[in-house]
């Protein structure tokens, strides 16, 4: 079975549905509360498993109930969670998260246990875990510099290294050429990209920002649009593949539905145009349905729907 070892956060999202997002200073009512599973790295983890790969989950969480029933939903998924780190005295990472009828939404991360992973601790990661030919996917929820130690195990290991930059850095934090030059491939939405790319204020098209960015390092760059698809630039090739025609109800867990499903495939040695259709459709599935671990399509799911016409 293809194997990914992924490096992120997790968090429980807090979300309220509310008829439109509230502008600075406004009181909305008329919502829905629900307490949910989530974390980007936690969502992309669930999006891998089920889209049929091995994942091993290396995260931190609180010593609190939140910490504990996460970990148990991640067991429950079969993810291998031997490497999450327990932070005793800290709280478990929270997501406060606004959704719209039409599925936009707005989101407010305290980071908690997430912060207290230190590149010690991927040092201290057992040689075996970091296999070649495996994918290494990591994203910007935990510290940076966490990311960039694991990335480079896993570089040095001979694994595929892919980088999901999100949330984005500031256009001059000077890691940025650190982590692109550590990554094979690198999956940003085009705030992301603009971000990665430099020269704020710029109004680049996606395969021009890819293009800037593959400058700097990776030898893939997948630029996402959201209900528009994707845009992948590597080598000489530029691929772009439409977004799905689906009623969308909540966008939460949709960039994280795109790369679990993006790095399975990566995982299994498959063609890039093939992840690319693969994980659009597995997120455009996971915008027709409330949540985001909750909404994350199997692997049965995403191969009935990439078969199935707009």
């Amino acid at each position: 079975m293809a194997r990914i070892v992924l490096v992120g956060s997790s968090n429980t999202d807090m979300t309220v549905r509310v008829p439109r997002l509230p502008a600075p200073g406004e009181t909305i009512l008329g919502g829905e509360f629900a307490t949910t599973p989530g974390g980007k790295g936690a969502n992309q983890a669930v999006a891998a498993r089920r889209a049929g790969a091995e994942v091993v989950f290396m995260t931190a969480v609180g010593d609190d109930d939140l910490g504990r029933q996460a970990v148990e939903r991640y067991r429950g998924e079969g993810i291998d969670v031997s490497h999450v780190k327990v932070v005793p005295g800290v709280a478990s990472g929270v997501a406060l998260i606004f959704v719209a009828e039409d599925g936009e939404n707005v989101i407010a991360v305290a980071s908690g246990a997430n912060l207290s992973l230190t590149p010690e601790d991927i040092a201290a990661l057992p040689a075996d875990l970091f296999r070649a030919g495996d994918v290494l996917l990591t994203g910007l929820e935990v510290p940076i510099p966490v990311a960039l130690a694991a990335m480079k195990r896993g570089r040095e290991a001979g694994m595929t290294v892919i980088l999901n930059p999100a949330p984005a850095p500031r256009a001059d934090d000077p890691a940025i050429a650190d982590l692109l030059a550590a990554a094979d491939i690198v999956t940003p939405n085009r705030v992301e990209a603009q971000a990665l790319a430099g020269e704020a204020g710029r109004r680049d098209s996606a395969a021009d920002l890819a293009d800037r960015i593959r400058a700097r390092g990776p030898k893939t760059v997948v630029v996402t649009l959201g209900r528009d698809g994707c845009l992948a630039a590597t080598g000489g090739e530029v691929y772009e593949v439409p977004g799905r025609r689906v009623p969308a109800v909540d966008a939460v867990g949709a960039g994280d539905a795109f790369n679990g499903a993006f790095a399975a495939v990566i995982a299994e040695g498959r063609p890039l145009g093939e992840a690319l259709a693969w994980a659009t459709s597995a997120a455009g599935l996971a915008v027709t349905q409330f949540g985001a671990q909750s909404a994350l399509p199997t692997r049965e799911a995403i191969d009935r729907f990439v078969h199935v016409e707009d």
